[in-house]
């Protein structure tokens, strides 16, 4: 991922330093499951964790290596090996590449979910601080993009937090599962390898046993962190993209924050754009389409091949990179987020009060008139308000079907928005245990 949406810390989760270190901690794990075995002698153990260690310079003799080998992991073991000459026929023992490279890339991916839940954890309580303070701020809701009936800007609020909170246990779910290792050998069989050195060493790394490897741990787990991944940033895309609506000038219900010396447009100096949200929106369509490349790496020839492994070095890190940014990106917007709540009252009377035609409805049904009859009743007065410009308590009130059955305090009772939302803390408790209602 590019510099300007990498957040150091995920970045450095995913820097060749940290790589490479985790490369090392794998195989000093298996030295020491080989010395639990007595097949390498603890004093020779000591000497090599003392004198191993990755750092720039190794980093450097690394790729020396690998512009002469073609292939990382050997040039690791090379690099590594001139720290301990003596001991280095101890070190990648019994291993294939895989081994290695498959069972840090857990611990990698473990490291960036966690620190994405990290930022799912924060945004929630955002999204729940908001959703209470914001519980009784009447709007227009809004299907098909046009008005419906009232709701709150809290209810909106406490629907992204419950998303989110799906969201977590997927990623949650997704930690779990890509929580396993494999140091098996070349096609999985221990024809080098004890299993008991892998035991020792994944419990040591915190790892499960993967119980059926082949060269590689099965990608369908890797898939599985992918579509957690991707499923939390199309629902970061849902919520920027209601922003985005809401901000355009004909509504202008919410704004994301514009900080003082920001400019809009290199032209139109009175711009106020939804960049941030724009931002969000556009990164989530990356990660989807790195979802593809995942379920696609599931495919491999026989015991494995390596067409998984190059789409694999750039989706992960990339795609977790980003949802990192996008959280956190996401939260700023929050908490600097602009309300408007006399243009929601506003825009809700630009439709002549017609989101109140399902309690017309309903009222008339109650009174006995087939639903059929009702409909057609309420959906002449509806049109009659459009087409004339006029309230739409008027146009009932005109109507002498309905003024024969209710009273204009029947009427304007069934149009108080109030009315809508006589629910809402039934809802806020079900989601929000804590709630004081």
């Amino acid at each position: 991922m590019i510099e300007r949406y990498t957040r150091k810390e995920m970045g450095e989760i995913w820097s060749e330093l940290n790589k490479f270190r985790l490369w090392l901690k794998v195989e000093l794990a298996v030295c020491r499951g080989w010395q639990k075995l007595g097949k390498i002698p603890p004093e020779v153990v000591q000497e090599i964790e003392r004198r191993t260690f990755v750092d720039e310079k190794v980093i450097s003799r690394i790729k020396e290596y690998e512009r002469v080998y073609k292939h990382d992991v050997l040039a690791f073991i090379s690099a590594i090996g001139e720290q301990i000459p003596e001991y280095s026929h101890f070190f990648h023992m019994g291993l294939t590449s895989s081994d290695v490279v498959d069972t840090a890339l857990a611990l990698q991916l473990r490291q960036a979910l966690d620190l994405i839940l990290k930022g799912v954890e924060e945004l929630m309580e955002l999204l729940k601080s908001l959703a209470l303070l914001h519980k009784n701020t009447v709007m227009m809701g809004r299907t098909h993009g046009v008005h419906a009936e009232p709701i709150t800007l809290g209810l909106k609020f406490l629907s992204w937090h419950e998303e989110m909170a799906r969201n977590r246990e997927r990623l949650q779910r997704a930690r779990e599962n890509i929580s396993y290792g494999k140091l098996s050998g070349a096609v999985g069989t221990y024809s080098n390898l004890d299993p008991r050195v892998e035991y020792y060493a994944l419990q040591e790394l915190g790892l499960q046993v993967e119980p059926v490897a082949t060269q590689v741990v099965p990608r369908d787990r890797h898939a599985e962190v992918m579509y957690a991944v991707a499923s939390t940033a199309s629902a970061l895309e849902r919520f920027a993209t209601e922003i985005r609506h809401l901000q355009r000038t004909e509504v202008l219900e919410l704004m994301e924050p514009f900080q003082e010396g920001q400019r809009g447009s290199s032209a139109m100096p009175h711009k106020k754009n939804p960049i941030h949200a724009e931002r969000i929106c556009g990164l989530a369509r990356v990660i989807r389409a790195n979802l593809q490349v995942a379920l696609e790496n599931i495919v491999l020839w026989h015991e494995r091949d390596i067409s998984h492994s190059s789409a694999e070095r750039i989706i992960l890190p990339d795609s977790t990179i980003a949802l990192d940014y996008m959280i956190h990106l996401f939260i700023d917007i929050l908490k600097g987020i602009k309300v408007f709540p006399d243009r929601m009252r506003k825009n809700m009377d630009i439709s002549y009060h017609l989101y109140g035609s399902s309690k017309l409805l309903v009222l008339l049904m109650e009174k006995g008139i087939p639903r059929d009859t009702a409909y057609s009743i309420v959906q002449e007065c509806a049109m009659r308000s459009w087409e004339d410009g006029i309230p739409f308590e008027a146009s009932l009130m005109q109507d002498e079907r309905v003024n024969k059955i209710l009273s204009e305090e029947e009427i304007k009772e069934a149009l108080d928005p109030s009315s809508f939302l006589k629910n809402v803390d039934v809802i806020y408790q079900r989601v929000l245990k804590d709630l004081d209602a």
